[in-house]
């Protein structure tokens, strides 16, 4: 790969930004924070988690005892629904009001498991309620955006280890959604053809960043990755959102989810954090352009200690990457399929 042992820019086709990438730098010494590892929880049932079957909880709700997926109205959301629209302006002061629906969605009622912990048919299940949530959601008249995303671990603002994810569903698109929309209506327009299915194509034959696939999914670190081991899983196939998944394809989708996220726990043997998210069309119309895809931006660096943070450069110039998303993707694709604590 060009440019693998210099300083050099990769640009972001769904994004129009830039990333600078570093790869000298993985060899200076580290001398700053170092964490320990998470450990995986061994606790099926924890009396004073507010997201375990049965618990009531800080509102005084009480969850029912659910066996397999659950979803409520987030106790303490961001967003709200059936506010008065309102704006204010005062020369340059701009604001206005903003409505939605935030809700929690618990992936298992086992405390204990994580994503790679649980079976494909569960994760399946995950799935499966994410379909009907930004289906439901996205009909409301006041809805036109549905994000689905997970924080996993402390460093990630994750507040309670049980198993689950978040929605939050709102009337405006949110900034990053506008930006990868309208290059993919770009190239849409120009192509008549989906960027990413394009992209895909291009990736498959050249083989380097490429982690797992099967026969509809494949996972691979894009060629502008920012976060040290970022990753993309993708249907093969251009669908605009996850509600066109056949039963066959959620299966396939919650089997590279499983392995990808086994991957990373075996990185450094810890319950690998991250935050991850689904970017799917918007549901205020039809988007022909959009071509789903969820991303995973963990923080891990050089060791289960050792943090990425974006600071300084980063907050005030621009991306910065030290690997470079081919070493990223080798690392990844060798490690092994099979959780390390099961081993």
């Amino acid at each position: 790969m060009k440019f693998n042992a210099k300083s050099h820019r990769r640009y972001n086709i769904l994004t129009g930004e830039w990333i600078l990438v570093s790869p000298h730098r993985t060899k200076r010494p580290w001398q700053g924070k170092k964490d320990k590892p998470v450990v995986v929880e061994k606790v099926s049932y924890d009396p004073d988690c507010y997201l375990c079957p049965g618990n009531t909880r800080a509102n005084g709700s009480v969850n029912p005892n659910y066996e397999s997926t659950y979803s409520f109205v987030n106790d303490y959301a961001a967003l709200v629904e059936n506010q008065e629209h309102e704006t204010y302006t005062n020369g340059l002061l701009r604001a206005e009001s903003e409505e939605g629906i935030c809700k929690v969605i618990c992936f298992s009622p086992d405390h204990s498991l994580t994503l790679p912990l649980m079976s494909v048919s569960a994760i399946t299940d995950v799935i499966t309620l994410w379909q009907k949530e930004y289906d439901e959601l996205g009909k409301k008249p006041n809805i036109n955006h549905v994000q689905i995303f997970e924080n996993k671990g402390a460093i990630m603002g994750c507040s309670n280890p049980h198993p689950h994810g978040q929605i939050w569903a709102q009337f405006s698109i949110p900034e990053v959604v506008l930006k990868k929309q309208f290059h993919q209506l770009q190239y849409w327009n120009e192509n008549n053809s989906s960027l990413l299915a394009d992209y895909i194509q291009q990736e498959l034959a050249l083989d380097e960043r490429i982690i797992l696939k099967n026969e509809h999914f494949v996972a691979l670190v894009p060629y502008w990755a920012t976060w040290p081991y970022e990753v993309m899983i993708a249907p093969i196939k251009q669908y605009q959102h996850i509600g066109q998944l056949s039963e066959e394809e959620k299966t396939a989708f919650a089997e590279i989810i499983k392995q990808l996220t086994t991957k990373y726990d075996n990185l450094f043997e810890t319950s690998f954090p991250y935050s991850s998210g689904i970017h799917q069309s918007p549901t205020d119309k039809e988007h022909p352009e959009w071509h789903f895809h969820m991303s995973f931006y963990p923080p891990l660096l050089r060791s289960a200690e050792v943090k990425k943070f974006m600071v300084g450069y980063e907050m005030f110039a621009n991306a910065q990457r030290d690997i470079t998303a081919e070493q990223a993707a080798d690392t990844l694709k060798k490690l092994d399929l099979k959780h390390y604590s099961l081993a």
